[in-house]
Formats: structure tokens, C-alpha cells, sequence
């Protein structure tokens, strides 16, 4: 049997091994590149990103958009590989690629089966090192994301989340939308990304995390040789970045409506909650998943189940490095909005009152023990987790250790949570109509 392993990323070479028999390796390159990976037995396929700790809050007034322009860019050629080269040497082998945009990173990403992980790690590479950003591609892509963000806009979901965080972070890049906006797109030209792209994409922010079938040396000479090929030669540089760690970000807050003709009234009911780090983010889990996290959760039973007010119910909370947001999430029909917000903010009250009984929170973490473990026979779920663990958390804990840490959790500390949340909404943002009644009591709530 595995010994639990919790292990700080702070050495510059980590061999362990972890639950299950995979065994975690990690290594820090001169020039300050981290490579992290999780050899799972049995496995079949492998997956690796690639982490630049980079997104829209990290973009200058002038830049805003860039990390999502570039996250399409670097698809578009390099000086070795066309557009539809990157696209074919995946697809011929039946992988999946993508990248995504965050607000505080940027990752490309590859699942193939394990033979085919040199030939993704080597694509990767490429792209990431040596893309062209030709100005017709440029040209051409810009108008894909304007469309991007038309089919967004058009999204009302998309729009009150995105309301959400600019009204609750307010002037703080965090409160802008990931992707920029129509103004900023069309005005940001080529060359600002590309001094963009090169300022920032450097060996020492770069972290490469896989999982599944791997073998960590040969990828880490498949890697060192296809950087070096780029222009990012194995030799000594500049430290890896620091993580990110600032003051906490303080929230603006407010009242947002935007009147459209739906059928139903969105309404999200906000306040700070913890960030990512955060030594209570266990306990915060354990009072959404009893708050509004399924079926079962007190959201879903009293605004569906008893009284039939909203088809949608749920609790969230979402935790930047600096900074955080919780809250509640209702869709209903536009008479039933100020009931179902009464029943909703009144289920948070009441947990901040009495607080949770025993078997709601022994549901709780049994809930995400059994999730934390069916995630894992997914080498994508434990690709994410390499990368997180890498470039937010700054250590690693296994499927023993997570356990343990949720069951340690104890009722007080989940009302005491419960009680700050409720204390503190400050943002309100609503799509759709919005009778008089629901406004006054939207109003009260903050």
C-alpha cells in the first residue's frame, strides 16, 4: 500500500511514488522550464499541456485580448509547420488538441495515445516557441474571435457572468472578460501581439505537465531538443517565475440589470469568497456542495423540488490567487424572481445561522471522495491537476491526502464560511425582465 504523499514544489527534481502505484516525477531546467509528470500503470494515452501563468488581467490597456488572440494564433504556422500541418499531425493519429484562455493563464493542450506523445510534445513546442503570427492569419483570426464574442453576446448566461465579475472586481482587470471586447480586438494590431507573445512566452514561465503513459526522461529530452530547436536553448537563465501572490483584491460591487426580452430572469447574488489558495478552500467546497452543488443540496430541493420556482438553481465559488467570488445562481420565470431570491438567499442565512448537521457534511466529503477518484481515471482531470498543482497551489497532495484534508473539515468551520458570505454580498447582476418587486428585493440582499 502507498504511503500518502503531500509533497512541496520546491526542489528542483521530485521522483515519488503516489496513490495507485503512478509515480510523479519533476524537473527544473536550467533555463528555469518546469516539467512535471504522472506515470500511471495501465494507461493507454497521455495527455500534456503546456502553462503560461499569463491571462486578460495581465494585459495592458493596449494589449487587452492578446493572451486569447494568441491562444488562436500559435494553431496558425510556424516556419517548419503550416496551420494545417499542426492540424493534421494530430488528427491523423486520432488525437484531441485545443487551448484555453483563463484570466490568470494560458494552456495548450494534447491528448494522444502514448506512442504519439513525441510527436505532440514536439508540435507543442513548436508552436509555442516559434509561431510566425503572419499578418493575414492575424487578419484573418481577428475576425474569427470578433465572431467569438458576437455568439457570446448573443449567450445571455455568458453575458450576466461576465456582468457579474465586472461589476463585482470593477476597474480590476479581473472584472474584464476573458476575450476582450469588440473595441479592443479591432484595435489591438499585430505587432502588439507579437511583442506580446515574445516578452512573455520564456522558458522560465513555461510549465509542461503529463499524464498518463509517460516516460519523464525521454520526454524531457523530446522537450529540451524541440525548445532548443525554437531558440530556447537548455542552458542557464532566469529563475522559474513566482507564483502568483498578491494583496487580496478588494471587491467593487454593485447592482447590474440588462434589460432584455427573455422568458426568464437570471440573477446572480454575489460576494467575496476565498482564493485559490486559501487554507479553507476544503470547507468552502463542503458549503457549496451542501448549499447548491447537486441535486440533493438545499438550493436545489427548496427553490425546484418543494416549490417549483426555477428550472436551475445552484451555489458557486470561484478562487483566483488573489482574490475570490461566491455566491448564488437562479434562472425563473420574471413573477417568481423575488420569491425564488428570498428562498435562496434565505437557505445561505440559515446555514450561516444553525449551521450543517452531521450527516450533511459526512455526505459531503464521501460526495467528493468518490469524485476526486472517479476524476482520476481520467489522465486529463490528472494533466489539469500537474498543472495547478505546478503553477497555483505549489504543492502536490494525492487522492489519500485530499481525503484526509476534506474529512478534517469541521462544521464550524463551514457556517463560519457560510456566515462571512452572506455578511458580505455586495453584487448583484441580473439579464431579463425585472418586475419592481424583484428589483426592491435584489436591492435589499446587498
Amino acid at each position: 500500500m502507498t504511503t500518502p504523499i503531500e509533497l512541496s514544489l520546491t526542489l528542483p527534481e521530485i521522483d515519488a511514488e503516489v496513490a495507485g502505484g503512478a509515480r510523479l516525477r519533476r524537473t527544473v531546467l536550467p533555463n528555469g522550464l518546469r516539467l512535471i509528470t504522472e506515470d500511471v500503470p495501465g494507461a493507454a494515452s497521455a495527455t500534456v499541456g503546456f502553462f503560461v501563468p499569463l491571462g486578460s488581467r495581465d494585459e495592458s490597456a493596449a494589449e487587452y485580448g492578446s493572451s486569447h488572440f494568441l491562444e488562436h494564433l500559435l494553431f496558425k504556422g510556424t516556419p517548419s509547420r503550416s496551420a494545417r500541418d499542426v492540424a493534421t499531425e494530430f488528427e491523423r493519429v486520432g488525437g484531441d488538441f485545443n487551448a484555453a484562455t483563463s484570466r490568470e493563464q494560458t494552456y495548450y493542450h494534447a491528448r494522444v495515445r502514448d506512442h504519439d506523445l513525441p510527436m505532440a510534445l514536439t508540435v507543442l513546442a513548436d508552436m509555442i516557441t516559434s509561431s510566425l503570427l503572419d499578418p493575414a492569419e492575424f487578419a484573418t483570426e481577428r475576425g474569427v474571435i470578433l465572431e467569438e464574442i458576437a455568439m457570446s453576446d448573443d449567450d445571455p448566461i455568458d453575458v450576466l457572468w461576465n456582468a457579474a465579475w465586472a461589476t463585482h472586481f470593477g476597474e480590476h482587470p479581473l472584472g474584464r472578460p476573458i476575450a476582450g471586447t469588440v473595441e479592443s480586438i479591432s484595435a489591438v494590431n499585430r505587432d502588439e501581439v507579437y511583442d506580446f507573445y515574445r516578452r512573455n512566452y520564456e522558458p522560465h514561465r513555461l510549465v509542461v505537465a503529463i499524464a498518463g503513459r509517460v516516460d519523464h526522461d525521454e520526454a524531457l529530452a523530446i522537450l529540451s531538443a524541440g525548445l532548443e530547436a525554437g531558440g530556447w536553448p537548455d542552458a542557464a537563465g532566469k529563475p522559474p517565475v513566482d507564483r502568483r501572490n498578491g494583496a487580496l483584491v478588494q471587491p467593487a460591487g454593485g447592482f447590474t440589470h440588462i434589460d432584455r426580452a427573455l422568458e426568464q430572469t437570471n440573477i446572480v447574488i454575489a460576494g467575496p469568497s476565498i482564493h485559490a489558495t486559501d487554507e479553507r478552500r476544503n470547507a468552502n467546497a463542503m458549503l457549496h456542495h451542501i448549499l447548491g452543488g447537486g441535486m440533493a443540496s438545499r438550493l436545489f430541493q427548496e427553490v425546484r423540488e418543494k416549490r417549483g420556482l426555477a428550472y436551475s438553481v445552484h451555489s458557486f465559488s470561484a478562487g483566483h490567487t488573489d482574490a475570490g467570488i461566491g455566491g448564488v445562481y437562479v434562472g425563473c420565470r420574471p413573477d417568481r424572481a423575488a420569491e425564488a431570491v428570498d428562498v435562496a438567499v434565505a437557505e445561505l442565512q440559515r446555514i450561516a445561522d444553525e449551521g450543517v448537521t452531521e450527516t450533511e457534511l459526512a455526505d459531503a466529503v464521501s460526495s467528493g471522495a468518490g469524485a476526486g477518484a472517479l476524476a482520476l481515471e481520467s489522465n486529463v482531470t490528472r494533466m489539469h491537476r500537474l498543472g495547478r498543482a505546478e503553477t497555483v497551489l505549489g504543492e502536490f497532495a494525492d487522492l489519500d491526502v485530499a481525503v484526509a484534508r476534506l474529512e478534517a473539515v469541521t462544521r464550524d468551520e463551514v457556517q463560519a464560511l457560510a456566515q462571512d458570505l452572506v455578511a458580505n454580498l455586495c453584487t448583484v447582476s441580473v439579464i431579463g425582465p425585472l418586475t419592481a418587486a424583484a428589483a426592491t428585493r435584489l436591492e435589499q440582499a446587498l
